[in-house]
């Protein structure tokens, strides 16, 4: 028998197509088949500030760089992160005061041990559970570490201000396979892991469903200035051009617009400027269809809106 006759003569090969993983949190829904709703007072832009409030630990764990640290304690980065809470915080609580604009404080809850003047220094801003400390990874934690670091944070922010916070950003924005089960039995109402969207989406969990806020990886200053490399200017500008484009879109659909801060990165003179030169910006030009308003009120109306209008 020939080659040819033997190739002639083989069975086609059996193909089995098996399906990735996926996370069965929420189902695809292209933004322009939704419902359409607007925000209180017929608002269809809602533009919330998240700033991170954080604190690390001394020589060891994890922590953003200026520059590449050298062995432990790595003074150079720990000092530039420290200045934040130093002094950084103050010039933002001061022009988001001028502006007259809310804001979402995204608290590890060493700072009410170490710093607790960075939380008072925001009148009435709304308090959002962000683990211990920023040196570790919640998604490196067991089921009952993670439960535990859940319930600290929730009890030190609760003692502190007398407020229980709904709402939550994982350190590093880490997870576990388990974080929407265990925060939504934790009572929490809403989570900002999640960047998926430009409005807010309903996950499942195990035992109910948790409210995912969008929040931002672009409008962040650790990705741009940070990892990029990006500086002042060019994070405020994309501050001013994202605006612009939402400010006209939200005619079509309403939209969530979330500014992401640190203020160990923004909190520094030199950026510093350009960011409130980017906040007044966006203030003046903001017309009647603008929310300024807080990721808590957001999710406060998402989840009243008849159901369904929420994919």
């Amino acid at each position: 028998m020939t080659s040819m006759n033997l190739e002639a003569r083989r069975e086609p090969a059996t193909i089995f197509c098996m399906s990735p993983p996926t996370h069965n949190r929420y189902p695809y829904s292209p933004i322009p088949a939704r419902a359409i709703y607007d925000w209180p007072d017929g608002k269809r832009l809602a533009v919330y500030i998240g700033l991170n409030l954080e604190w690390f630990s001394f020589g060891q764990g994890l922590g953003a760089e200026l520059a590449p640290g050298g062995p432990q304690p790595d003074v150079l980065n720990y000092a530039w992160r420290d200045y934040g809470n130093r002094v950084g915080v103050f010039r933002l609580a001061e022009l988001f005061g001028e502006l007259q604009l809310p804001v979402s404080l995204l608290i590890n809850s060493e700072m009410y041990r170490h710093a607790p003047e960075t939380v008072v220094a925001f009148t009435d801003a709304e308090l959002v559970g962000h683990g211990r400390t920023n040196s570790e990874r919640q998604g490196e934690l067991s089921e009952n570490e993670e439960r535990l670091l859940i319930e600290e944070t929730t009890a030190a922010i609760e003692r502190h201000s007398g407020k229980r916070p709904r709402g939550w950003l994982g350190p590093w924005i880490s997870q576990s396979p388990l974080t929407p089960d265990l925060l939504q039995e934790a009572g929490y109402r809403y989570l900002l892991d999640w960047c998926h969207d430009d409005q807010p989406v309903w996950m499942k969990t195990r035992h109910g469903r948790i409210l995912s806020v969008p929040y931002p990886q672009e409008l962040n200053d650790i990705p741009q200035i940070v990892a990029r490399k990006r500086e002042g200017p060019d994070f405020a500008d994309m501050i001013v051009d994202a605006f612009e484009v939402m400010h006209e879109e939200c005619m079509k659909r309403p939209l969530v617009m979330g500014i992401a801060l640190h203020a160990y990165i923004v909190g520094w003179p030199h950026r510093f400027k350009h960011l409130a030169r980017a906040m007044r910006h966006i203030k003046q030009r903001a017309s009647d269809r603008v929310w300024f308003t807080t990721a808590g009120k957001i999710a406060d109306y998402a989840e009243q809106l008849p159901s369904g209008t929420v994919p």
